[in-house]
């Protein structure tokens, strides 16, 4: 527990004060009338430590009534146990700064004071209404600080309760709160509403086109013509056709052989007749030169002898142009035969069958087809509707997931807002609203019989102020002066924790200030 006590504050030309000495004890009253310094006499201690006045607002001290050569603060404070004096002067226009006595620069000197006490938490002890005119969040977060939130073990329970009295150990989690015990072991809430709302809104857009593929799936099928039931006698038909033209079909090839035969056989005699005419005209060329009566030079005659070597020359030219030619006209004749022999055989009838057949199989190949194309079409529907099914599923426990957080963030707010008001006794205090959407926002309301702190009359603004201030202490374990200002207006109110300063208005009575030991009067 950190206890603050304020022992001595001294003014030199500090607004309305020429010279002051105040000199707290654990009681201490500052009475006179209107405009007699008593204000300003709380503000010392503070405009030493922060340049500020009461509430936290720049504050020039600077004397308006009067002259003055410079001005000087100082504040003996003791933090616990031990003594530390701060002091803030104006000098020719600039801030001069002092820590026991000792001239020190400006970051220095707010670093020893941060260093002692938190600047929002000591103002809002020592001053009660400081605390009302804190914005909001700066209100909530100050209220909050000091405050354990309940652990997400807590807030399951709560969540899981299904009766006031039920002990702790007998709380069964609900499915909201399991899972989400899960799955906070490996993602933070924040993380948790951030990856599920993407996979809903995600989800959303494919389960729509999920949808829309399941559906063009299911109209393909229904335009589709009806399969008769017994779809594998269809196919046993099928397959016997397809056997039986295949078996007419060989047929026709092997009684089409022949027919080709006669077709290299009648190309090859054309052939061959060509080569008999051409080694026939060969012959007969030879066959038919005259034999010379004279040399063609010199036109002298020829003898027997010449003539006779002439003529056998022409007989030995002559005799394989003969066997060519005979040897041709011998194969000839051979396929001539050989084409003769060749029988054709009648396949307009087989032909005829194989139509027959190809019609009825085209009958059942057709049948069978549509079939196979429904049966795919059947597969792609049921993966679709898995994969609509699945997606639906995720989109589904996205949805639960969310839910349970807000479920879970409704309950921790209940908690930490029971919690709090636990702690006060005439005030009620809110600290979350819930939105149009079910979603919980952070929020501060602090109510006394319904009203707020600007409908509260001015003892009630007291009252309302010294209670907040009292929690504050009381939860950040520090315990630091206290004044009551406009004292008169309020006839009883509970001491606070720490030194308490009162200021009371006194018609026609000059600055007096009074504490457990000694009393000073201004002169």
């Amino acid at each position: 527990m950190t206890q603050i006590k304020l022992i001595e504050s001294t003014a030199h030309n500090f607004k309305s004060h020429r010279d002051l000495c105040v000199k707290f004890g654990d009681l201490t009253k500052i009475t006179g009338d209107n405009a007699e310094g008593k204000s300003s006499t709380l503000e010392i201690p503070i405009w030493t430590l922060y340049g500020t006045d009461t509430f936290g607002s720049k504050m020039d001290p600077t004397p308006t009534n009067y002259k003055y050569d410079h001005v000087m603060a100082e504040t003996l404070l003791k933090v616990d146990g031990k003594e530390i004096k701060f002091g803030r002067g104006i000098e020719k226009g600039k801030t001069t700064y002092y820590v026991n006595d000792v001239p020190s620069k400006a970051g220095d000197f707010d670093d020893i004071v941060k260093s002692l006490f938190d600047k929002d938490l000591f103002l809002a002890l020592y001053n009660p209404s400081y605390f009302f005119s804190l914005h909001w969040e700066k209100q909530r977060e100050l209220m909050l600080r000091y405050t354990a939130a309940p652990t997400q073990k807590e807030v399951f329970a709560e969540m899981s309760r299904t009766s006031s009295d039920q002990k702790h150990k007998d709380i069964k989690l609900n499915p909201q709160a399991e899972k989400l015990a899960e799955l906070v072991k490996k993602h933070t809430m924040p993380q948790l509403v951030e990856i599920h709302k993407k996979n809903k809104n995600d989800k959303d857009a494919a389960h729509k086109r999920a949808q829309g593929r399941t559906e063009a799936l299911e109209d393909q099928i229904h335009k589709l013509p009806d399969i008769p039931a017994d779809i594998e006698a269809i196919k046993a038909e099928d397959a016997e056709l397809v056997k039986k033209i295949k078996a007419i079909h060989e047929k026709i090839e092997l009684a089409d052989e022949p027919k080709r035969k006669q077709a290299v056989l009648e190309g090859t005699l054309d052939n061959l007749r060509q080569q008999v005419a051409a080694a026939r005209d060969r012959y007969m060329r030879v066959h038919g030169e005259d034999i010379a009566e004279e040399c063609p030079t010199c036109k002298r005659p020829f003898d027997d002898g010449a003539k006779q070597a002439a003529e056998a020359n022409k007989e030995s030219r002559k005799k394989p142009l003969r066997e060519e030619h005979d040897k041709l006209v011998a194969r000839r004749k051979e396929l001539e035969a050989e084409l003769a022999a060749v029988e054709l055989v009648d396949v307009s009838e087989l032909w005829q069958q194989m139509r027959t057949l190809e019609q009825r199989r085209d009958v059942t190949a057709e049948t069978i087809g549509w079939h196979k194309r429904r049966e795919a079409l059947v597969a792609d529907l049921a993966k679709a509707r898995d994969e609509e099914a699945a997606t639906l599923e995720s989109r589904n426990d996205s949805i639960f997931i969310l839910d349970a957080i807000k479920a879970f963030e409704a309950k921790e707010a209940e908690v930490q807002a029971a919690k709090v008001q636990g702690l006060f006794q005439s005030l009620t205090i809110r600290l979350f609203k819930e939105q149009k959407n079910g979603e919980i926002k952070a929020d501060f309301v602090i109510e006394m019989d319904g009203k707020t702190p600007a409908q509260l009359s001015l003892s009630e603004g007291i009252r309302a102020g010294l209670e907040v201030r009292d929690v504050i202490s009381t939860q950040s374990e520090m315990i630091a002066p206290c004044f009551v200002d406009n004292a008169e207006s309020i006839t009883r109110f509970k001491s606070p924790a720490g030194q308490l300063i009162t200021c009371r208005v006194v018609a026609d009575q000059k600055l007096k200030i009074e504490s457990e030991e000694l009393t000073h009067e201004n002169q």
